[in-house]
């Protein structure tokens, strides 16, 4: 099961075995069904997660209770809510499995104590929070000055094939658009298409 974080790590950093095996101690896994909840909002976010199988997202509810998908998180990408994880405070944001999800977790402490040991992963989680802070503008830059027909091609191929395995709904919520509207630009992409 940790063949594919080590691969994520050394696409970074180099590791010796010793290290590796270290870093694998440091994890453990977590299985969750669909549709379980992996956070929930107002909870401490105790671990940051690596998914090796299936899919998370990130979400969070407005005050008219309409949830906003966040993020989606899956094979072999990182998810957690940092904020939460590093300060110990309430979450803002939920976590959910779309899918039968199997990840690695690592809580603060255990990463405090793998820094410690495996000095060069202070590296490869700079390069993880400077990708992410990446995707996070180029996402809010494409939110704001996209059209919808943009941001769901952009999608489709940063997610490719998860448009069969997630609903209508939630991903209309992750473009910041309606249902009917997603599913009028999938007719439309459809044809063109023909």
């Amino acid at each position: 099961m940790g063949e594919l974080i080590l691969q994520n790590i050394e696409r970074h950093i180099s590791l010796s075995k010793d290290d590796a095996r270290y870093i694998l101690s440091s994890f453990n896994p977590k299985k969750f069904n669909k549709n379980e909840s992996v956070l929930q909002v107002g909870e401490c976010c105790k671990y940051e997660y690596f998914v090796n199988v299936g899919c998370l997202r990130s979400f969070y509810l407005d005050q008219n209770e309409i949830e906003h998908t966040t993020m989606f998180a899956i094979s072999g990408w990182w998810t957690g809510n940092l904020r939460s994880f590093v300060t110990n405070s309430p979450s803002l944001f939920a976590i959910e499995a779309l899918q039968d999800t199997e990840v690695l977790r690592i809580s603060n402490p255990q990463l405090e104590r793998l820094y410690q040991k495996v000095p060069t992963l202070n590296k490869f989680f700079r390069i993880i929070l400077q990708n992410n802070l990446f995707a996070t503008q180029d996402r809010v830059m494409h939110h704001l000055s996209s059209s919808a027909e943009t941001r769901y091609t952009l999608f489709n191929k940063k997610f490719p094939g998860l448009e069969k395995i997630v609903s209508q709904k939630i991903i209309a919520s992750y473009l910041g658009i309606t249902p009917a509207y997603l599913s009028r630009l999938r007719k439309k992409f459809k044809s063109a298409q023909n």
